[in-house]
Parts: structure tokens; C-alpha cells; sequence
């Protein structure tokens, strides 16, 4: 698809998410259903892209329920029952903005993404003019606000006592992780808590780098973590009492892991991407759950398809890839206030320490390499045999790019990113820094060749 990545529709607004798209977006939409929530991030250029939206929408005989400046997972909150458009482009840059569609709580899948696609710039997405929508307002952070924390208070308790630093980026977080995490009795310190879509603070994207003044705080000060968010608050970083980043992936573990432990179902399930860690398996499986893979940006296509696999025995507990969990028994989208409210009790009642002891964490890494993009396709194609030729004893697994697994549970994972000119190659093994050498040396030899066929 041209208009659709992985997550949504994302791209610069001076060339790529313009009004002019916006509205075309919005007048395709308007089809799928009779009434729109839409809300935004604070990015500058927030407020015009949903004029553009709301009069694509209305034009195309839809009604719209205005949520102003709203968490992406407060918009998916509200979209349950109709469906919803949130303007976004999550940890980009402040020059990007972009569009994520939802439908009763879910991120649009491809079909529906596709039949936007067909329908984009049609004459015929015009409704009549004694058909088109009705704009209203709405207020609904303090209705997702109380649903998180009485959700995280029925599932696990109160934070009582722990005491947390969130930096909020200036992103939506802003709006709702401080506020929840008190009324849940921690003791917070909020920073960059202001909503700025200049991002002043730091980065929109939360990295170790971009956190070092919440990782030197949590270090220099009586914490117990740190949690860092992105612009639009569906992602999240945890930092321990050093000041050290919590691999996502260990985050993942512990999460997947309690879920497993308070679910009563005989065949509990965590669905992750193949991206995610072997650690996230092993410790599943160690308190009697199993994991399931899916493509990364579907992992509500990867829920529905382990519901569909499994038997009358088998529930969803948790699904997420790095960064990003979706808690299916509150909603089916990505939920970083949950996850900050959740592990943050977790961390009250046991420790995180505690809760990191049981995750064996092995040494992993994620590197990026330049590809333009029409040559990812030919890329892929080459590295389908190339990899396990130059791995003859590792299994292969090419449902989800290039995965390689080896006898020790070592692996690989090459696969072209969706939204940025890279492929990624993801590794994690005793020995990764050879490995991820020798991978990137055939990624990059095989870029090279892709351009000369």
C-alpha cells in the first residue's frame, strides 16, 4: 500500500500528510461508518489536519465527536462502539504528523486499510448534500482516566508507596499518566509534563539516549523507576533505581508474565511480534502459557488468529511488542498509561527487582541499515535464501521477514522497516556482537546487489 505503514499513516506535512490528504483520508473513512471520534497529539500542526479530517468526514456523511488534545489510547477508549481517527505521528519528529484509524477500539486492519486505499481521491466518497455530518464535543479523559485506575486496582492493587518519576515529553502523557498513577496512591514526580508539540524537553521518541535527564534523576534521587512515554502515549520505557533502561523486552516478560499467573484459563496465550525476544518464551512458558508471533503493527490480527487456532480452553491474557502492550481484558488497543499504572503496582507490591529476577536476560541488539526503499522488496528477496545458506544450522522461519533460530536459542531477525528507509536487524545471543556482524555484512551486500538488478 502507498498510503499505510505500520502504524498508520505518517509522513512530513509539507509533502507527505497535508490537509489536502487529511480530507481525502477522512471523505474514504466516512464509508466505514455513521459517527467519528477524533482527537490529536499536541503537535503544531494537529489543529489543521483535524479540520481537514472532520470536513472529509462530514463531507462524506459521517458525524463527528470532537475529543480535542487526547492520549491515542483515550481515543481508542472512545472508539469503542463507532469508530475514530486519531492525528498523530506518535515519537516522530515535530515536523511529521500523521493518522491512526480505529474501529470499537482496534487499530484499522489491512483489509480496512486497503479499502481506504481504493476508495482515496474518489469523486463518488461525496454524499449528498443533505447527508452530510454533525460535529459535537466531548470530554473523555476523565472517563478513561477512571476506567485505568479502577482496572489496575481490580487486576493488581493500589502503587501505594512506590515512588516513580515519569517523564512525560511533552506528549499526551501529560494528560493522564501523573494523574492516574496518584490516584493509585504513588508518590509522583512528573517531567517535560507539559503539552508542547515543539517537544522542548527532549525527543518525542523515548531512547536511553533521549532520557538520560529522567535516568540521571531517577539515579540522583529516592525512586524506585522511572517511566518514560512518547508523543502520543502509547509507548513506554521503564528505568530501574540506577538509572539504568529496563529492556523492552524484559518489560514485556514481566507483564506477559503476570498476566499468565492470575489468568484461570487452561491454555493462557501472550501474542508478540517477531521482533520480541526468546526471554518473553522461556519465562511464559515457565509459569504455563505459550506465546504466539504475528507481524509487527497487527497485533490485533495476531489476537484474533491465536483466538481462532487455539481451543475453547484458550484466552489472550496479554499481547504487545516492544514498547508496546495491549492489556485485552481493558481494551483491544496499545496502552502505555496501563502498562505505566500496572507495572507501577506491580512494582508496590513486589519489588521491581524482584519482578526482573525470574527473566534471563541474554545480551541483544537492534541495528539499523540504510535501504531506500524500492529496494527493500528485491533485498528481501535476496536474503530469503542468502541467510540461511550462510546459517545451515540454524531453523528458518520467512512468514515475518528472516528469522533465524539456533541450537542454543540464540537468533536473528532481518526484516524492512515499514515507516523509515532501514532494514532492521534485531539479534540476541552469548555471543551477539559476531553475529549481528556477520548478518549485517549480507543485509548490506545484498542492498548492494538489489540496486544493480
Amino acid at each position: 500500500m502507498e498510503l499505510f505503514g505500520t502504524a498508520g499513516i505518517r509522513g512530513d506535512v509539507q509533502s507527505d500528510v497535508t490537509p489536502a490528504l487529511a480530507l481525502a483520508v477522512g471523505q474514504a473513512a466516512a464509508a466505514d461508518g455513521d459517527e467519528f471520534v477524533v482527537g490529536r497529539d499536541g503537535r503544531e500542526t494537529g489543529s489543521a489536519l483535524v479540520a481537514a479530517v472532520e470536513a472529509g468526514l462530514e463531507s462524506g456523511g459521517a458525524d463527528v465527536i470532537r475529543l480535542g488534545q487526547v492520549p491515542t489510547p483515550a481515543l481508542a477508549y472512545a472508539s469503542q462502539g463507532r469508530r475514530g481517527v486519531m492525528i498523530t505521528a506518535s515519537h516522530n519528529p515535530p515536523t511529521d504528523n500523521g493518522l491512526k484509524l480505529f474501529a470499537d477500539g482496534t487499530e484499522y486492519e489491512l483489509d480496512a486499510e486497503k479499502a481506504i486505499e481504493s476508495r482515496f481521491d474518489s469523486e463518488s466518497n461525496l454524499a449528498d448534500w443533505d447527508d452530510w455530518g454533525e460535529t459535537s464535543r466531548s470530554d473523555v479523559l476523565d472517563d478513561y482516566r477512571s476506567a485505568v485506575v479502577s482496572y489496575v486496582r481490580e487486576t493488581v492493587g493500589d502503587a501505594e508507596g512506590v515512588r516513580v518519576a515519569v517523564d512525560c515529553g511533552n506528549g499526551m502523557a501529560s494528560l493522564a499518566a501523573p494523574q492516574v498513577l496518584r490516584e493509585l496512591g504513588a508518590s509522583v514526580v512528573a517531567l517535560n509534563a507539559n503539552v508542547d508539540g515543539h517537544f522542548p524537553g527532549r525527543e518525542s521518541k523515548p531512547t536511553p539516549e533521549s532520557l538520560e535527564d529522567l535516568r540521571a534523576f531517577v539515579a540522583d534521587g529516592d525512586f524506585d523507576l522511572g517511566i518514560g512515554h512518547d508523543g502520543d502515549a502509547d509507548r513506554l520505557v521503564l528505568v530501574d533505581s540506577d538509572g539504568a533502561v529496563v529492556h523492552e523486552d524484559t518489560v514485556l516478560a514481566i507483564v506477559a508474565g503476570f498476566y499468565v499467573r492470575a489468568s484461570d484459563a487452561d491454555d493462557p496465550v501472550v501474542v508478540t511480534t517477531p521482533n520480541a525476544s526468546a526471554r518473553i518464551d522461556d519465562h511464559v512458558e515457565s509459569v504455563g502459557g505459550r506465546v504466539e508471533r504475528v507481524r509487527l503493527g497487527a497485533l490485533h490480527e495476531g489476537i484474533a488468529a491465536a483466538h481462532e487456532s487455539g481451543n475453547d480452553d484458550s484466552t489472550v491474557v496479554f499481547a504487545a511488542e516492544p514498547w508496546k502492550h495491549v492489556h485485552t481484558q481493558f481494551g483491544i488497543w496499545i496502552d502505555a498509561i496501563v502498562s505505566a499504572a500496572l507495572i507501577s503496582a506491580l512494582a508496590a507490591s513486589d519489588g521491581l527487582d524482584s519482578l526482573r529476577e525470574p527473566i534471563t536476560e541474554r545480551p541483544y541488539r537492534k541495528v539499523s541499515v540504510d535501504c531506500p526503499d524500492e529496494r527493500k522488496s528485491p533485498t528481501m528477496s535476496l536474503l530469503d535464501s542468502r541467510l540461511p545458506d550462510a546459517f545451515p544450522e540454524a531453523s528458518v522461519d520467512t512468514k515475518y521477514g528472516v528469522r533465524l533460530t539456533f541450537d542454543d536459542a540464540s537468533w536473528t531477525l532481518v526484516r524492512p522497516s515499514g515507516t523509515e528507509p532501514y532494514i532492521r536487524v534485531y539479534a540476541e545471543s552469548d555471543d551477539v556482537e559476531p553475529l549481528v556482524d556477520d548478518v549485517v555484512e549480507i543485509v548490506e551486500a545484498a542492498i548492494a546487489d538489489a540496486d544493480r538488478t
